[in-house]
């Protein structure tokens, strides 16, 4: 049988990745690399690659407009230190974020798509989509159609990004592959072939609301395929962990990994984003040498 698009983009690359391998390759590189890149400037710059994110049920504008102000007083307080990159909230909140938002430099990200589990028709994807970027919105982020891809349906998992990334047109699209749900490495880097095939600009591990989240194994595959991506297209993509990052260590291991994998030209917030909240405040203590919550 004659192969689809997508079967042919996939067939260029080495879909045989072993999770044993894998797993030895991330503990060498924790074991022998994170420990030189425990410095403050690297702290400092992880602080800038931020993206801080409220994405609960109980969120409300005047939640969310609190969470915005932080921010602004963020950048008056610590003149010297990096802002945060990001502020990722739900498409209801992007007009109460663009409006108050003060601070040149940071992005408005909003989930869309039906986040978090993708499981609606793809008008109302758009719609939503296209609703977010009209009220302020930068970037979008959307979930990979995860059952469509577990059932083998490859085709309507990468109409539907490209179709979205048709909406968001300029603006930065991060597809998230909620790797926490995909069997093995070898669909981890499938998954992320076909999502930077079909038009994303990031690809992210997960969504925070699935067990596991992020995990170094899963950044270490995606980090993999984005280099290949790169080697093959020339196109540059850019890499997102979220969920479970807890600590300074975790921060450190993902920012290891995508320097020992992508190297230098991907360590700028453009190309390195990570999604957390938690982190904002113990990242910040780390830099000024003393417990702060700030965030």
């Amino acid at each position: 049988m004659e192969q689809n698009k997508y079967e042919q983009a996939l067939s260029q690359y080495n879909l045989n990745v072993s999770d044993v391998e894998v797993a030895a390759a991330v503990k060498k590189i924790i074991e022998e690399k994170v420990p030189e890149n425990d410095t403050l400037d690297v702290k400092k710059f992880l602080m800038g690659s931020v993206e801080l994110t409220t994405l609960k049920t109980t969120d409300s504008e005047e939640s969310v407009l609190a969470f915005t102000e932080k921010v602004n007083k963020f950048y008056h307080a610590y003149p010297d230190l990096p802002h945060v990159a990001t502020i990722c909230v739900y498409p209801c909140f992007a007009e109460i974020v663009s409006q108050s938002l003060e601070v040149d430099g940071v992005e408005i990200a909003c989930v869309s798509g039906s986040f978090p589990s993708s499981q609606a028709v793809l008008e109302v994807k758009v719609a939503e989509t296209a609703l977010a970027l009209k009220d302020g919105a930068t970037e979008i982020d959307i979930v990979m159609s995860v059952g469509k891809y577990l059932s083998g349906d490859y085709e309507t998992v990468c109409d539907e990004i490209q179709e979205l990334k048709c909406v968001c047109g300029d603006k930065k699209m991060k597809v998230i592959l909620e790797s926490g749900l995909l069997p093995s490495c070898t669909d981890i880097k499938r998954a992320s072939i076909l999502a930077m095939y079909a038009g994303a600009d990031y690809i992210k591990t997960s969504t925070g609301k699935e067990k596991p989240a992020a995990t170094p194994e899963a950044a270490y595959v995606m980090c993999q395929a984005i280099k290949e991506y790169y080697e093959k297209t020339g196109i540059q993509i850019g890499f997102k962990p979220a969920g479970g990052l807890n600590t300074v260590h975790d921060a450190l291991v993902y920012y290891t990994i995508v320097k020992e994998v992508l190297g230098e030209k991907w360590l700028t917030n453009q190309w390195l984003r990570l999604g957390t909240s938690r982190l904002a405040n113990l990242l910040l203590s780390e830099v000024v040498g003393q417990e702060t919550k700030f965030f």
